[in-house]
């Protein structure tokens, strides 16, 4: 890997797998280790910080170099079958320390709509130890971002997803202070893919298999039953309003350019002191965040809704 002078704000380096574990049909657990990762650092609980993953364009073929800050320009200019594939992950642990540190990834492994895996996905379910990737990661004492839970005093905690979050969902359980209270949604393909996972006691953890049944049919009413609200399902995809395939809200930030801080506060509503992070398919998302803050009146500075993927959209970097 070619270097710069001075080092970029965060960790751009080559990574190799050092273990592989296959824990359910739908995830498959990888560690990634590279001495680039002993100035691996964020300020505080890592909670649902996301990387980026730059997989070869052939399998075990050769990775994309980069020399200068403008890597992603750089990145971008190079020839398709030497670019590779650049996917977003969850870290699900940081293991190991200095030269020795190892940071944990788990990964879905699905078909998309169409029937093929996606380049991570087929990268995941072949993986073997020594092969290489490039990571973009948080450099220690650098501003790198990525972080999206942020409860700050809220008393109860509401998290929910699809398999694509629940690497998220399960690091933040455990890195909750043991009291915290609250519940956590996790809506998998099948009951083989129900994890164990660490959480405060009083923090629920319901799993739902889906069996078959679309995105969303066991996530939706199992979130709105918990809030004593209607269990109706969200309109068809046709019927609904425009779904945003990055849907990305935060209590700081909006996809579609509104300003969150005009949101109004509703006072001695029964929902002020919860926070939601809800993360998935893009179009799930869309109706929680309808029915939770249009219906509901949740204060949308105490909601975090991220559309992680869309269906029958091709995913981007």
């Amino acid at each position: 890997m070619t270097t710069t002078a001075q080092p970029l704000p965060m960790i751009l380096d080559e990574v190799e797998v050092v273990r592989v574990e296959r824990l359910s049909p739908t995830f498959v657990r990888v560690e990634l280790g590279g001495r680039c990762l002993a100035d691996f650092g964020v300020d505080g609980p890592t909670y649902d910080q996301r990387i980026k993953l730059i997989f070869p364009g052939q399998p075990r073929g050769p990775l994309p170099r980069f020399a200068a800050e403008d890597w992603y320009a750089a990145w971008l200019a190079l020839p398709d079958d030497e670019r590779g594939h650049m996917r977003t992950y969850t870290i699900r642990d940081v293991v190991g320390e200095d030269v020795d540190t190892r940071l944990v990834v788990d990964i879905v492994v699905h078909a998309d709509d169409h029937g093929e895996p996606g380049p991570g996905c087929a990268w995941a379910a072949d993986a073997r130890v020594g092969d290489r990737v490039v990571v973009l990661a948080p450099r220690r004492g650098q501003v790198y971002g990525g972080i999206e839970f942020d409860p700050g005093t809220a008393r109860r905690l509401l998290l929910a997803g699809d398999e694509t979050a629940v690497p998220a969902i399960c690091a933040v359980l455990e890195q909750l202070p043991w009291s915290a209270t609250g519940a956590a949604f996790l809506e998998v393909p099948t009951a083989a893919d129900v994890l164990t996972v660490q959480h405060p006691e009083g923090v629920r953890v319901v799993w739902l298999a889906r069996e078959g049944g679309a995105h969303g049919t066991r996530l939706h009413p199992a979130v709105l039953d918990h809030l004593g609200a209607s269990a109706a399902l969200p309109r068809e995809a046709d019927e609904v309003d425009e779904v945003d395939p990055d849907l990305w809200e935060t209590p700081t930030y909006s996809s579609s350019g509104e300003d969150v801080d005009t949101a109004m506060t509703v006072v001695g509503h029964d929902l002020d002191d919860v926070y939601a992070w809800i993360a998935g398919e893009s179009q799930v998302v869309t109706g929680l965040r309808r029915a939770l803050v249009k219906d509901l009146g949740l204060d949308r500075r105490q909601v975090a809704f991220m559309g992680y993927w869309r269906r029958g959209v091709a995913m981007k970097g």
